[in-house]
């Protein structure tokens, strides 16, 4: 497939950038480069060949992208969370798959261990996983709970210095390159612990996920542990109950709700350009009153999401942002993407759906984010219990 050259340019219809500071204006930029330059080019190929680029893991090490609110002291960026923001809102205009395997690391590996790790433990494993020399996975969802994950089956019993785990957790992704996997499982008293798995341990084993039609380009599988020894040390120390995974959930999905606004993003910048070019009786057809509906409905949502997911940033800056609120922009971004991706393969009419354009790709890979780290659904019950105080879950 032939290389091509990425256009993108940012809308910013309410001058957004003027509420951001320098640093977060660099990291950006420095994102969104990386992106045109090793991204745009060969992502296409490489999810219609349904292949993870497993070299592009360093390169997200080395540009920052894995644990950038992580102290430096541990690799990290040190950074603030508009920033961590901005490099998923650049990285999944490229795309979901690459967002999805930076979210993971830092959110829902790197994050775990420091905030719930020993002090060995935050040493050992977080600068390897900070550079990208070490890629990490996370296993919460269960064939049978997903969900509801307070029903996982996954359980271990001690055994002197070790622990010997067994059970499975599916739609992980990362997990057939990961080196290391942040396990959620019961003890015998049924008490969720978090505990780290390292590659190489006898009986555990990580099948690839095939047959995708979604998240082409990202790496998907099973984690697989049959009688898996364990040492103790790797237990995380500082967390018990749900509250451990959860917590690690919701600063993953702070970075899906500025991940999905980078795919609505780029499927309108590609519709604008397209419509100014493409022409139909007699004129472009961004002269067209339902063409040019659709171009502004959709630069009033970006811009929505926009503002909201900036003041969210705010509040996690400030430790104040609820989970609830992070759910709400969650849901909020990953529907007005699908639904922009939508509306733009439409405005491309039949060249929407080629590989020469972005379009199909992220509209496949939406139907995934969706769905995963809570669905569309249980973020709604998720707002509507913070509002009513009222659980609708059972």
């Amino acid at each position: 497939m032939a290389t091509k050259t990425d256009l993108f340019q940012s809308p910013d219809y309410y001058l957004l950038d003027e509420l951001l500071t320098d640093e977060q204006k660099l990291v950006r930029e420095s994102v969104r480069n990386y992106v045109k330059k090793h991204i745009s080019p060969i992502i296409e190929d490489y999810a219609q060949r349904a292949e993870f680029p497993q070299h592009i893991v360093t390169q997200l090490g080395a540009l920052g992208c894995f644990g950038p609110t992580i102290p430096e002291t541990y690799g990290g960026g040190g950074l603030d969370y508009i920033s961590y923001g901005l490099m998923m809102q650049e990285l999944e205009r490229g795309d979901s798959g690459v967002r999805s395997t930076a979210s993971v690391q830092g959110s829902l590996v790197m994050f775990p261990i420091y905030a719930y790790g020993s002090e060995a433990q935050r040493l050992k494993f977080l600068p390897k996983l900070a550079s990208g020399e070490w890629l990490g996975c996370f296993g919460l969802t269960e064939p049978n709970h997903g969900s509801d994950p307070a029903g996982m089956l996954t359980s271990y019993i001690e055994d002197g210095d070790y622990i010997i785990l067994n059970g499975a957790k599916m739609w992980i992704s990362n997990a057939p390159y990961a080196h290391v996997a942040v396990v959620w499982a019961k003890d015998k008293e049924g008490e969720v612990r978090g505990i780290i798995v390292e590659r190489g341990m006898a009986g555990f084993t990580t099948p690839t996920t095939r047959g995708k039609w979604s998240l082409r380009a990202s790496a998907t599988g099973e984690l697989v542990f049959n009688d898996v020894r364990v040492p103790k040390t790797n237990i995380l120390p500082n967390v018990k109950g749900l509250k451990g995974p959860l917590s690690c959930l919701t600063k993953a999905r702070f970075g899906i709700a500025w991940g999905a606004i980078g795919v609505a993003m780029d499927c309108y910048h590609t519709a604008l350009k397209y419509s100014k070019e493409r022409l139909q009786f007699g004129k472009p057809i961004a002269g067209f009153q339902l063409q040019q509906k659709k171009l502004a409905e959709m630069i009033t949502e970006i811009t929505k999401a926009q503002l909201l997911v900036w003041r969210l940033g705010v509040l996690m800056n400030t430790g104040k942002a609820t989970p609830a609120q992070v759910s709400m922009a969650k849901r909020n971004s990953c529907e007005l993407a699908a639904n922009i991706a939508r509306e733009a393969r439409q405005i491309l009419g039949g060249m929407g759906i080629t590989g020469e354009y972005s379009i199909m790709r992220h509209m496949m890979n939406m139907e995934s984010v969706l769905t995963y780290e809570g669905t569309h659904d249980v973020h709604l019950l998720i707002t509507g219990m913070d509002i009513t105080g009222i659980n609708a879950f059972k």
